[in-house]
């Protein structure tokens, strides 16, 4: 863990000055006291940080969450209440790291986290251009994460209410992060671009102080100050352990864990992808990691975490090596906002806006939607566009969500394309059609062979080879037994059913060579065609 405490030390220094106005952020939209975010940031960072397998995810208070926390703590009618909800969801998400569960992380599509991650990313700089232009009237909205959607009325507003100030500080944000990954830029790039970014902000606000230009208070971080010790302490919150005996609580604790636990295994898989040592997360050891902190965080006043994405690829971007980044981060979020938060008050919001949507462009670039066409094809780049898409206008649940049902009705796609290999032989005596089943023969597979056996001409011999499968669904055997018994005799034709387990209790066969060698005129070689379903059935319906 401290064998690259260099790089990571100024990773986690860059992901905390991110995480510390979303923290802020995602508490104001979710109803909750701004410190509750804090404290989740800090939890999130040093306990999950530590117990978790994953080298370079980051977990805080997500704002998928934010819905669920407000309509939750409403009903509840108090915060220290709505913390016991917090407990329950992170022991519900043990239990689900014990029982592992996350090994459903496994059936994500790639196409599906790719088009997850685009999205995250034009979210991202959609969402950031309020704070980059210095638009302060939806703050709060702007503020927060980038998995839950956007609203478009916003950017319209930011673009008409520009702070020149704020513009020039994204802008030069912006130009320094780009210069810092060219060539004539590499001697410096041992100095972290993103401080730079920060630092840079901070001194051209004290430059313009004084003009039209100069950023007051409500364009820049804004974090509790306490004047004591004990101040700081009366900060955090604890639960009214009474609450539990409320059912509500235990619903909500529920409806926490199940979408917790998804967004958080969807950010893990996609961390992954990102992490440029292409190392891999113990998922089941993640969720009891997780659930863990949130049992924490809600015993000491914070709201529930997740496993977050714009952080984790911020934290990749900055050049982290392993967990002690996260840990860094979390532990900076102590340590900064117990002793200097006046000093951190000084950070326009415009320069992390600056390396957030230079962190989002890292995520939805061009050559990203270009592979995927070039190297994935139709069907791997539609549900890939419609998972950024969905991402973007909705969130990131329903994105991916979406994503997964064209993913899904691809596979199934091709399964029922695919039921068997045939190949067809014409010989002086007759003809043999021979379909080699597929490695698993389902339901959906019925259909096809149904159609290429009616199709099937008067006085054909057939063999159906069952040798390379593994299953067979009951349906297609029964269609295949009725077939044999009863149409196949009708229309005289000859069918031997080779390869079939016991169990399916099918017709005894006749094998190919048997068949063959009545077919055949001595060592005569036969007219030959093979391929696929579709090749087939063009042929016995002759629209080939």
């Amino acid at each position: 863990m401290f064998a690259h405490i260099k790089s990571d030390f100024v990773s986690g220094l860059i992901v905390f000055l991110i995480a510390l106005p979303l923290c802020l952020g995602i508490a104001l939209a979710s109803g909750a006291p701004l410190f509750a975010g804090i404290v989740a940031g800090i939890i999130g960072g040093i306990v999950i940080g530590a117990l978790s397998g994953s080298q370079l995810s980051v977990t805080g208070p997500a704002a998928g969450l934010t819905a669920i926390v407000l309509v939750a703590i409403g009903e509840l009618g108090a915060f220290d209440i709505f913390l016991c909800s917090v407990i329950v969801a992170g022991a519900v998400q043990f239990l689900l790291g014990v029982l592992k569960a996350g090994t459903i992380a496994n059936y994500f599509p790639n196409s599906v986290i790719e088009g997850m991650l685009a999205g995250i990313g034009l979210t991202i700089i959609i969402k950031q251009i309020p704070d980059a232009v210095g638009y302060t009237k939806q703050n709060h909205d702007s503020m927060v994460d980038a998995e839950d959607g956007f609203n478009a009325n916003i950017i319209e507003d930011a673009l008409e209410h520009i702070e020149p100030g704020a513009a020039i500080i994204a802008l030069v944000g912006i130009v320094i992060l780009i210069l810092w990954q060219t060539k004539a830029f590499s001697r410096l790039k041992m100095i972290p671009a993103g401080l730079v970014v920060v630092v840079t902000g901070v001194v051209l606000n004290a430059v313009f102080k004084g003009g039209n230009l100069y950023l007051d208070a409500t364009h820049l971080v804004s974090l509790p100050v306490a004047d004591s010790f004990s101040s700081f302490i009366s900060n955090f919150t604890m639960p009214d352990v009474s609450g539990f005996a409320n059912p509500a609580v235990w619903k909500t604790g529920v409806v926490i864990a199940i979408v917790a636990s998804i967004e958080t295994l969807l950010c893990l898989e996609a961390t992954d992808k990102l992490d440029p040592y292409k190392r891999y997360s113990p998922t089941n050891r993640e969720l009891r990691a997780q659930g863990i902190g949130n049992m924490l965080s809600g015993l000491i006043g914070g709201l529930p975490v997740t496993s977050v994405i714009v952080r984790s690829s911020a934290n990749i971007n900055a050049g982290a090596r392993t967990k002690m980044s996260a840990i860094i981060h979390g532990a900076l979020l102590l340590i900064c906002v117990a002793s200097i938060p006046m000093v951190l008050n000084l950070i326009p919001k415009a320069s992390l806006a600056a390396i957030l949507i230079y962190t989002g462009y890292r995520l939805c670039k061009p050559a990203v939607f270009i592979h995927m066409w070039k190297h994935g094809g139709v069907q791997q780049f539609i549900p890939f566009a419609a998972t950024a898409i969905c991402v973007v206008s909705l969130d990131l649940l329903k994105g991916v969500g979406i994503g997964m049902v064209i993913s899904i009705f691809y596979i199934l796609r091709n399964n029922m394309r695919i039921p068997y290999y045939y190949q067809r032989s014409s010989f002086s005596n007759g003809e043999l059609v021979k379909l080699t089943l597929a490695q698993e023969v389902s339901f959906l597979n019925k259909a096809s062979i149904k159609e290429t056996l009616e199709h099937l001409p008067e006085n054909t011999n057939v063999i159906i080879d069952a040798s390379q499968t593994e299953y067979i669904d009951f349906d297609v055997l029964d269609l295949i037994r009725d077939f044999n018994d009863t149409k196949a005799q009708d229309k005289n034709i000859k069918m031997s059913l080779i390869g079939f387990k016991n169990s399916y209790k099918v017709p005894t066969a006749v094998s190919e060579w048997d068949v063959v060698s009545e077919l055949a005129d001595g060592n005569e070689v036969p007219k030959r065609s093979a391929g696929g379903y579709k090749k087939l059935i063009k042929q016995l319906t002759g629209t080939d």
